[in-house]
């Protein structure tokens, strides 16, 4: 008998208002195939374990426990395993291995001599301290250890952390920044943003001498659906010679028939100073709705001569703030919290959850013109790519979009007969040798903790995790970079 999921409390215990406890059993030795099996599931059960994103040959699965003594043992490649390097004795069922699970999570249990020791369990109760109690068959969280003003306190320290540092502190010793000059004609410069595997790049206007804007994926987006609209004025053959002011210019005129002229492009340059803080910076990318801002310095006081220095991130200052409090997180206790116990991230609507925001999800066999529309009208930087089951196969992102840029591959494809596969498949065969193919999907669990969720984020080239339920990887929620800054920021 296979259970079908890895967080099911209900398996571990039919009793109303039993305290229960996630566990997070890890097998790191590889396999083609491999299950978990134990008393709380009364030997009976074969439970499925899920290799760890980017670790292949790490296994693991999250399973709901009650305190107390508990035997287990792995099913690896249609052998019984046990690990060798986490407690084990000799039992019934052969060499198992042990886990003893205290009702209070301040009691360290004393281990019997005859027992083998190791370190590669991971205990969820010692990472969160959260309690899970069933109630009326519907599972109920609560966290014990963190109060309100835990995480009012948290927060605090985070905000005066932001608003005491610069963006100087976030400024590379060494590296380059790609910029470009409106005149460039618009096909050329989606190649460029392709071959160097970025997603926007800062405008430079050489009549002004100053930098005017920026230029990202999604203006690829809306010239491919401009491209494939009946009447649409701009033909494949003008991108040889469409320049990006041009093309700025149009741009203007779309949003305006679109959306009226109350709500106009804004033409100014989202930018800061090196001597900005990172609150302000922080503020200023959430409010614009923008993934970067650049950096420029002038030394001259009429903002002649600009230096661009760097693109500033909500990455790059979650990167400062994982690396400031990374050995002093007892002064931020919110860190440990589950981020399914916080507001954080979009999450799909459970059954009874009518007020909820409809949760994007596309199959492969939906048109890339689809997932397109999807991403400009929806309002959102990437679609989970789910099977018939949502569980979580791929994800098209906005970025993805610059892929066919490379051999002219828009123009000769239907954006109505391509498929997201067909798209994904394409963008696998012209991936830049430098960008991980691995950090395009990167997920996590919802009772990962906060402070895990954040070092992930902070990653480069991380932008959004997708949260799956453990084995299945049926997806639960997204969460990104910019609701990190919203909760942090309020």
């Amino acid at each position: 008998m296979f259970g079908s999921s890895m967080d099911h409390p209900r398996e571990a215990s039919g009793v109303a208002g039993t305290m229960l406890i996630p566990m997070r059993f890890v097998w790191p030795y590889g396999g083609r195939s491999v299950y978990l099996s134990g008393s709380f599931a009364r030997w009976s059960e074969l439970l499925p374990m899920s290799p760890v994103e980017g670790c292949p040959t790490v296994f693991q699965v999250i399973y709901s426990l009650t305190p107390g003594y508990h035997q287990y043992k792995f099913f690896v490649d249609g052998e019984w395993r046990h690990d060798e390097h986490q407690p084990y004795v000799p039992g019934e069922y052969g060499v198992v291995n042990t886990i003893f699970l205290a009702g209070d999570p301040n009691y360290i249990p004393a281990l019997s001599p005859d027992l083998a020791s190791g370190s590669n369990m991971d205990v969820d109760n010692e990472t969160f301290r959260r309690v899970v109690r069933v109630t009326d068959g519907s599972l109920t969280e609560v966290v014990a250890r963190v109060s309100d003003a835990d995480v009012q306190t948290s927060l605090e320290c985070i905000s005066a952390f932001l608003s005491k540092h610069t963006v100087y502190e976030l400024l590379p010793e060494a590296g380059k920044v790609v910029a470009l000059d409106v005149e460039l004609p618009v096909k050329q410069a989606f190649h460029i943003l392709h071959e160097q595997g970025i997603h926007v790049a800062p405008l430079w206007d050489f009549l002004k001498r100053q930098f005017v804007g920026v230029l990202s994926a999604l203006d690829f987006i809306l010239i491919l659906r401009e491209l494939g609209s009946h009447g649409s004025n701009l033909t494949e053959e003008e991108l040889e010679t469409h320049t990006i002011s041009a093309w700025k210019e149009g741009k203007t005129y779309l949003n305006e028939q679109n959306y009226g002229h109350g709500r106009t492009l804004s033409r100014h340059l989202i930018h800061a100073g090196p001597y900005d803080n990172l609150r302000d910076i922080s503020l200023k990318i959430l409010q614009n709705e923008v993934s970067t801002v650049p950096i420029i310095h002038s030394a001259s006081e009429d903002g002649s001569f600009p230096q661009l220095l760097h693109l500033a991130s909500l990455s790059g200052i979650l990167k400062c703030i994982c690396r400031y409090f990374k050995h002093s997180t007892s002064s931020l206790p919110m860190l440990q919290l589950p981020i399914c116990a916080i507001p954080v991230g979009s999450w799909v609507p459970k059954i009874g959850e009518s007020n909820r925001r409809p949760f994007a999800m596309l199959r492969p066999s939906a048109s890339l013109s689809s997932a397109l529309n999807l991403l400009v009208q929806a309002q959102v930087s990437s679609i989970p790519i789910v099977d018939d089951h949502d569980s979580l196969l791929d994800i098209y992102c906005r970025s993805d979009i610059t892929a066919l840029a490379k051999d002219r591959a828009y123009t000769h494809i239907n954006l109505d007969e391509m498929t997201i596969h067909q798209a994904l498949q394409l963008g696998q065969d012209t991936f830049p040798p430098f960008e991980l193919r691995g950090q395009r999907c990167q997920m996590c669990l919802g009772s990962d903790s906060l402070q895990k969720v954040m070092e992930q984020l902070a990653n480069p080239g991380v932008r959004r995790l997708v949260i799956v339920e453990a084995g299945s990887k049926r997806v639960e929620g997204i969460v990104s970079l910019s609701d990190i800054f919203k909760f942090f920021l309020g």
